[in-house]
């Protein structure tokens, strides 16, 4: 995707309707901030320390929390959005990652079936990899690299095919 938002970029899809559009936070562009530089007066306790990612172009007035773990009986990343920070502080303490987001990322009613259909996008269901990145700006590489050969050969191209 040429579109600065989202090139190299790796989404969560946290929700999909064919008549309301889609909606999904970025997972691999951390902002230089903890929660607590953006809510200084909340008494955070260690929510305060969870880095803060930018989730989208949308809404980005908006601090957006969402909590993610591996489900190693299914097999697949769970997601809870919307949480609130009580919520959020709850997760913190039963174990599970918190992440912060301003802003996410959305899609009106056919506008994400009309990027799949243009091949705009490459899309794998949640891997474990998700979540056992260390430096979430390594995401997007590691992501495709666990996909296989053809897309390790994708993810060790330059930003600027020019430059290949």
């Amino acid at each position: 995707m040429r579109d600065p938002n989202f090139s190299r970029s790796v989404i969560y899809m946290a929700a999909h309707s064919d008549h309301e559009g889609a909606f999904g936070y970025i997972l691999n562009r951390p902002l230089d901030q903890r929660v607590a530089d953006l809510l200084p007066d909340e008494d955070l306790g260690p929510l305060g320390d969870v880095r803060v990612f930018m989730g989208g172009p949308v809404a980005t007035d908006k601090l957006a929390f969402a909590s993610l773990r591996w489900d190693k009986m299914k097999s697949r990343l769970k997601c809870q959005t919307h949480l609130s920070v009580s919520d959020a502080i709850l997760e913190l303490t039963k174990g599970n990652e918190v992440r912060a987001f301003v802003g996410y990322s959305g899609w009106t009613e056919g506008q994400l079936e009309g990027e799949i259909k243009r091949r705009s996008w490459i899309m794998t269901p949640p891997r474990s990899v998700v979540l056992r990145v260390q430096k979430p700006r390594q995401l997007w590489r590691a992501l495709l690299e666990d996909m296989g050969p053809v897309f390790r050969l994708i993810a060790q191209m330059p930003e600027d095919i020019s430059m290949n």
